[in-house]
């Protein structure tokens, strides 16, 4: 039963639309305010954080009717569990409202079990201290990825640059590029993979292809090189940004990312390669800018480890 509870933090609110009218509390929250991830929002309802007309919601799947007003809680800044850590990362790009970053691989991006300090997250709080999204442990942060994902990370320096680019990504007009190192190479030169993602069934930290429930996910590809083994590299381009989803659409083919041993593409024994971690790389991200509207465009180095294999895989002698 709803019931009124004294709340401190920053309040944000918003109406309901009769479009709207019988969606869940979380959901709702989740798509008037993308900036915020529906992770962030369980915890707020838990905590009694969320008030529907004036009254505190202690259920996420709470049912709203159109007209009612939703307001929810910030904690305040000194709640807070992420702090400012120095962390080791290449900036390629920074200006008033965004930073770009070439993530290294083996960083991880947000604070979350297993991973409380020493994130990409805390690294920008050290280096500045207003970033929006500190009380969800998104510091600036408009995307993810991968731990064992090296690349080009965006993230923004306000809330109003937060915002306009998280709706960026949602609309997906941000063009995304990435280069990977695969096991096997794909029996044509090009294609576009059409399949829904969700949570594996079964091994909760993987994903899988759900017909059923899953989330829209394409993933477009082609072949830059083959090498003697039979591995290849291919660039790629993604219309959606599902979790794990180039490796998961990847891996249905036959030819999983090397390195990636969640999904098949452990090096077999006598390969004479052996990445130590997915050759997966975000090469480049294409985006309007959120203040001048200039249509621009970065693209992040490869990492070492990768140029290395890369060096390996040319080398070796045709058989």
């Amino acid at each position: 039963m709803p019931h009124t509870v004294p709340l401190v933090g920053r309040s944000l609110h918003s109406r309901v639309e009769a479009i709207e009218a019988g969606w869940r509390l979380d959901h709702f929250l989740a798509v008037r305010f993308p900036e915020y991830s529906r992770s962030f929002f369980l915890k707020l309802i838990q905590q009694q954080s969320v008030q529907v007309n004036g009254l505190s919601v202690c259920k996420a799947g709470h049912r709203l009717r159109a007209g009612e007003e939703v307001h929810f809680f910030l904690p305040l800044s000194g709640s807070s569990e992420l702090r400012p850590e120095p962390v080791l990362f290449d900036i390629l790009f920074e200006d008033n409202d965004l930073i770009l970053i070439n993530k290294p691989p083996g960083l991880v991006v947000h604070p979350g079990s297993g991973h409380k300090n020493g994130t990409l997250a805390h690294g920008l709080l050290y280096l500045h201290h207003d970033l929006p999204g500190v009380e969800e442990g998104r510091a600036g942060l408009v995307h993810r990825l991968d731990k064992d994902t090296s690349g080009i990370l965006l993230a923004a320096k306000n809330e109003s640059a937060l915002r306009a680019m998280m709706a960026a990504f949602q609309d997906r007009s941000v063009e995304k590029v990435y280069y990977a190192i695969l096991l096997r190479t794909p029996q044509t030169s090009s294609g576009r993979i059409d399949a829904p993602l969700g949570r594996h069934p079964v091994m909760r930290q993987k994903m899988a292809i759900r017909q059923q429930g899953g989330k829209y996910a394409v993933t477009k590809w082609h072949v830059q090189e083959h090498y003697a083994n039979g591995w290849c590299l291919v660039k790629i381009g993604l219309e959606t940004g599902r979790t794990h989803q180039i490796r998961v659409h990847m891996a249905s083919q036959n030819t999983p990312v090397a390195g990636d041993t969640l999904y098949g593409g452990t090096a077999p024994p006598g390969s004479g390669i052996t990445p130590f971690r997915q050759m997966l790389h975000a090469s480049s991200l294409s985006f309007t800018h959120p203040s001048t509207g200039e249509r621009l465009s970065w693209t992040a180095p490869l990492w070492p480890d990768m140029r290395e294999v890369l060096e390996q895989l040319r080398a070796l002698p045709e058989k």
